[in-house]
């Protein structure tokens, strides 16, 4: 026979508050029922039951296993939707992954390119610098060379002018001329 907490929908405490009662320790109870009954004479599979109290333990965890169900039935969804958002989460935590990731070699795709182009401007601007150099230096030692011809020229020209003047006054002091001398000309 079942007990007096058994027989309602729940468990009764003191202040009349009720309890539900989980649908499995019902089964155990319904088992505990079957087996303290009382079993037919010859026959140890079948026993005596009290068919109402039976059908109404059963009607109780009809009646409990709906809300039980929901309940399960509830607990999944709420799980299945932390799983999607969970889900969805990763995703765009990925996505933002993968774009911040592109976004890095890009960046580093125009730097490496900025460098390669950096320095190939600097070779060119070496070159640049290396051959105008030359050019001056050659104009400078041409000019130079020319400047020296010049100067040689009037070195020379200059060196005749005072033989030449040397040779006029050596020959105005042997030549023993007074005032016809001073007004001849000069033969340059």
């Amino acid at each position: 026979m079942m007990s007096g907490a058994a027989q309602g929908a729940g468990a009764s405490h003191a202040d009349g508050r009720m309890t539900a009662v989980d649908p499995l320790d019902r089964v155990d109870e319904l088992i505990a029922l079957i087996e303290n009954a009382r079993s037919m004479p010859m026959s140890r599979a079948n026993c005596v039951v009290d068919r109402g109290q039976l059908i109404g333990a059963l009607q109780e965890l009809r009646a409990e296993l709906p809300t039980e169900v929901r309940r399960a039935v509830a607990l999944l969804e709420e799980r299945d939707k932390i799983i999607d958002a969970g889900r969805r989460e990763a995703e765009r935590i990925i996505s933002e992954g993968e774009a911040e990731h592109a976004r890095l070699v890009s960046i580093n795709e125009i730097v490496v390119s900025a460098e390669h182009e950096a320095a190939r401007v600097m070779a060119d601007a070496r070159a640049e610098a290396q051959r105008l150099r030359e050019e001056v230096d050659d104009y400078v030692d041409t000019a130079l060379a020319n400047f020296e011809q010049l100067l040689t020229r009037s070195l020379a020209s200059i060196e005749r002018g005072r033989d030449k003047m040397h040779a006029l006054r050596e020959m105005g002091s042997y030549g023993g001329g007074g005032q016809e001398a001073d007004d001849r000309p000069l033969p340059f």
